[in-house]
């Protein structure tokens, strides 16, 4: 029996994994009313992504949980690419300046103990059959008390019920039905096939780590999670065995010792899976109340580890748009900017893992050659892997600016010292806690009207350095505005587009 209630929130966020958990969680901490459908009925195993870069822990420090995540796993400062070449991390202008390597599933349950602490109500085993929109909701179309197992129709245990809220935003993945109710494309291709994983004990693991193979036989990377247990991936160049082919773990010790001429004593492997690599990304993020995030709006190559924290940021960009227009203190055209800045960065990380994954697989005498010289080039010149780093760790990022702008306009604020007052915080990250607008000033400047950065949800701080320079930092950390002669920053009135917009 189908039956409809009153709206449910203001916002549904489908699907529960390190993107929608995130998002749900800022909304929530701004006082709307969120919920959270997954269809899975129980806690997932799938741990496909491992690595939190280093601005996606500034991100989590902006949610005071960065240090609950570092405690799981390990902070990487150097990788090896290939040959004697290593990218080094260890100079990221950050507090956090490495990769994390952490099981998936850690991420996934700290940001749930902060949503659920928050406010937000997720809901298990319901899935999402269909929307539909109009000008003022979403009609979301879901059936309850589902299986773990995905159903190819509507019918199966469970009763079916139409929910609505004012916004919906579908994280549900590379399959995302969200995706396919709006009848939005997912250009691309598959680029890699049949790639193994595996989580395991070694015996006798490598002396450093990362550490990557490539050889005839194909690649092999394996990572420490820090807590006696390794990943490995693998892929096998001459193998094209179907996606949900099982993966034994003799398949993994034979690649790992064509690669490196050991196993490692690879055994007791807790998790085994198989996917395909795909490059695909949605023209269009936004469709009216409806968006995409993470895997629903953009899939790419695993290489540099970068699809888990994509999706993070698409959360971080959105969350705090949502909640101002919701509250009413911004316009409805602040929600279009989630699209324009967040839609190149996913197509930068489609390039930028593309590329990554194609040096490091490839197997020509042309690109070993290559390989060989770039090795040697970074391994002297080591500012030359600066770029790449920046941009791997999310660092590097930057939103679009209008003309005339700043040159910081856009870029991501650096976690500057403040001037310590009673109860305050002393860091600019730790400002931005409260979710607001930080305008940031030089010590010695006027301070704001309070009564006039209420109304504008604006918090003002003193930096502790004697530069001169006075800043306007949006809610999830990105420059708004700037001036190099302490001047006051042009803080946004209710219901303004921010200065970043293009």
């Amino acid at each position: 029996m189908t039956s409809r209630t009153d709206p449910t929130a203001d916002v549904l966020v489908i699907g529960a994994g390190p993107t929608g958990l995130l998002l749900a969680g800022d909304l929530a901490a701004a006082g709307v009313r969120v919920v959270l459908l997954e269809r899975r009925a129980r806690e997932s195993n799938l741990t496909r992504a491992f690595a939190v870069h280093a601005r996606t822990l500034e991100m989590l420090d902006m949610r005071s949980v960065a240090e609950q995540l570092l405690a799981t796993g390990v902070l990487v400062s150097s990788a090896r690419l290939f040959g004697k070449a290593r990218l080094d991390l260890s100079g990221l202008p950050s507090r956090f300046p490495g990769v994390l390597i952490t099981p998936q599933y850690e991420t996934e349950r700290v940001l749930e103990e902060r949503a659920v602490k928050l406010g937000a109500e997720i809901r298990r085993g319901t899935e999402v059959l269909g929307l539909r929109q109009d000008a003022d909701g979403v009609d979301v179309d879901v059936r309850t008390d589902t299986t773990d197992e995905p159903s190819g129709d509507a019918s199966g245990s469970g009763g079916t019920a139409t929910l609505r809220a004012r916004y919906v935003v579908g994280a549900d993945g590379v399959r995302s039905t969200v995706r396919q109710a709006l009848g939005i494309p997912f250009p691309g291709k598959s680029v890699l096939r049949s790639i193994m994983l595996g989580d395991v004990r070694l015996a006798a693991p490598p002396r450093e780590m990362p550490v990557f193979g490539n050889v005839a036989e194909g690649i092999c990377l394996i990572l420490p999670f820090g807590d006696g247990w390794y990943r490995i991936i693998a892929w096998e160049r001459h193998s094209d065995v179907p996606a949900d082919a099982p993966v034994e773990l003799e398949d993994l010790r034979a690649i790992t010792r064509a690669a490196f001429g050991t196993d490692f004593g690879a055994h007791d492997a807790r998790w085994t899976s198989r996917f395909h690599s795909d490059e695909r990304q949605a023209p269009r993020y936004r469709d009216g109340r409806v968006f995409l995030a993470g895997d629903a709006a953009h899939v790419h190559s695993p290489a540099g580890g970068m699809g888990m924290n994509a999706g993070l940021q698409d959360a971080a960009n959105l969350g705090w748009k949502l909640a101002a227009v919701l509250a009413g203190r911004a316009d409805d055209a602040l929600l279009d900017t989630y699209h324009d800045e967040r839609h190149p960065v996913g197509a930068l990380v489609v390039r930028l893992s593309g590329a990554l994954l194609r040096v490091a697989v490839a197997d020509s005498t042309v690109v070993r050659g290559l390989r060989r010289g770039a090795a040697a080039v970074l391994r002297y010149v080591p500012r030359m892997t600066r770029r790449p780093a920046l941009l791997v760790s999310g660092l590097g990022i930057r939103y679009p600016a209008p003309p005339g702008a700043h040159s910081l306009t856009g870029s991501r604020a650096p976690d500057l010292p403040l001037v310590e007052v009673p109860d305050g915080p002393t860091r600019l990250y730790e400002a931005l806690r409260a979710g607001r607008y930080v305008q940031v000033l030089p010590r010695g400047a006027a301070p704001g009207d309070p009564v006039a950065e209420r109304e504008r949800d604006v918090i003002t701080v003193t930096r502790a350095d004697a530069r001169q320079q006075s800043l306007l930092v949006r809610p999830d950390g990105y420059v708004a505005w700037a001036s190099d002669d302490g001047a006051t920053g042009a803080v946004p009135p209710p219901g303004a587009v921010p200065p970043s917009r293009v």
